[in-house]
């Protein structure tokens, strides 16, 4: 370096600086300072607001580590207490109740329960109205609670009544449109059973027979036409301390002459010699007509075969 240029860099270094030095502050002043501290104590107040209601609403749902409220989970599923709604589908696998306490599904429209198979489809419902109850399913079937034995079942084909005991309490007895298949038919022990057909025939039919019995009563068998007690291969047997048959015709007999037409003698009074006959005979007509003669010295059941005409 020469000796100019050291007296010059000397020279400049010594003069004085007229000029001030410029400061430039670090940091937020004014009215963003305001602001920014306006938005810290929002955000804070907003989280006290927002903490306290978090324990409110757990301690307003009743939140604990095992559920909240009336919910409860436990290792077999999950419980509740008191009364539920829901408002969207419930799917589940069982609903059971407590051992102490019935279980109660209450809607204010219908109540419906559905089961569908693996692909959706709809294969039972079971439908409770106002006004009847409705079962859409291939077979219905109602168990006893005991031994799980069958009382009642429906189907497309059939109706089983598994019961030991059928009763009909209506007034109006029970009304069938076809025919009835039972091996016993007994009415109560204080009551009367009484079968009729207001319209049309009555046919009872066994393949090994049929046995009415009246323990305690009267059997009574009332038609408008013809009774027909008909046995094809066996006999009819009617055993009874007393047999009546009434309002049957009855024949007259004279002891002058046995011979007479029976049709001349029941309309010509007996003798007046002759005593009056107090016990008769049965007669049967070949059409199968039954009257009454009056017993004599002999028989005049074959000498009366004009009074099936008219009998």
């Amino acid at each position: 370096m020469t000796r100019e240029q050291y007296i010059l860099a000397t020279q400049q270094n010594s003069l004085p600086r007229t000029e001030h030095p410029q400061f430039y502050p670090v940091g937020i002043y004014g009215w963003r300072k305001r602001c920014l501290y306006f938005f810290v104590l929002l955000l804070l107040v907003t989280m006290i607001v927002n903490l306290a209601m978090t324990i409110w609403i757990l301690k307003v749902m009743n939140f604990t580590v095992d559920g909240m409220g009336n919910l409860r989970v436990t290792k077999k599923g999950i419980r509740l207490e008191g009364i539920s709604e829901f408002l969207l589908p419930l799917y589940v696998k069982e609903i059971h109740s407590r051992k102490d306490s019935p279980l109660v599904l209450q809607s204010d429209r219908n109540v419906t329960v559905n089961a569908r198979n693996h692909m959706g489809q709809l294969t039972g419902q079971l439908t409770v109205g106002a006004d009847a109850v409705e079962a859409q399913c291939k077979r219905f079937e109602v168990r006893a609670s005991e031994g799980g034995k069958v009382l009642f079942s429906a189907d497309e084909d059939e109706i089983v009544i598994g019961a030991d005991r059928l009763k009909v309490t209506g007034t109006e007895g029970a009304v069938f449109g076809h025919s009835v298949e039972t091996p016993h038919i007994r009415a109560e022990p204080s009551q009367d059973l009484k079968l009729e057909s207001p319209t049309r025939s009555l046919v009872m039919e066994a393949p090994r027979g049929v046995q009415v019995n009246a323990a305690a009563g009267d059997l009574k068998a009332t038609c408008r036409k013809e009774l027909h007690l008909q046995s094809t291969e066996g006999e009819i047997f009617l055993n009874a301390d007393t047999i009546r048959l009434g309002n049957l015709p009855v024949g007259s007999f004279s002891s002058s002459s046995s011979s007479s037409s029976p049709s001349s003698s029941s309309s010509s009074s007996p003798s007046s010699s002759a005593p009056r006959q107090t016990i008769y005979e049965l007669c049967v007509c070949p059409n199968g007509k039954l009257y009454l003669s009056p017993a004599g010295a002999g028989s005049t059941c074959q000498s009366s075969s004009n009074i099936c005409l008219w009998s």
